[in-house]
């Protein structure tokens, strides 16, 4: 894992595949990145290391307290993003393809006004 993206890309992952299923392996997070494994295995490895993960004895993977805590933060700027884009005109996909690179980048300042737009929108 070499940047800051990646290591908040594996964490949103690893949430999404735990609202799904009841389990996560570094298997799931392959097949739903289209990454090798190995890839993976190295990129949990350090998100282990870093203490955002648990994995126990059945290779079960699991966020912990500060991993939620990242994991949550960045599936918002997601979602705020996605839906400031969609409102914009972009159709989901599009949308979504974007909020991805822009949720990395993004400085908090200028997220926060794009979350008090959304809101103050509805």
């Amino acid at each position: 894992m070499r940047t800051h993206e990646s290591e908040e890309m594996y964490l949103e992952t690893i949430l999404l595949l735990k609202e799904k299923h009841s389990s996560v392996h570094a298997i799931d997070i392959a097949g739903e990145l289209g990454y090798a494994k190995s890839s993976v295995s190295r990129a949990v490895g350090l998100l282990l290391q870093r203490g955002y993960i648990t994995i126990n004895e059945a290779d079960e993977i699991s966020l912990t307290e500060s991993g939620l805590a990242k994991a949550a933060d960045i599936y918002e700027r997601h979602r705020v993003i996605t839906s400031l884009l969609m409102r914009m005109g972009a159709d989901r996909p599009l949308a979504e393809d974007n909020a991805c690179r822009i949720e990395h980048v993004i400085s908090a300042e200028m997220f926060e006004l794009m979350k008090k737009y959304v809101k103050d929108d509805r």
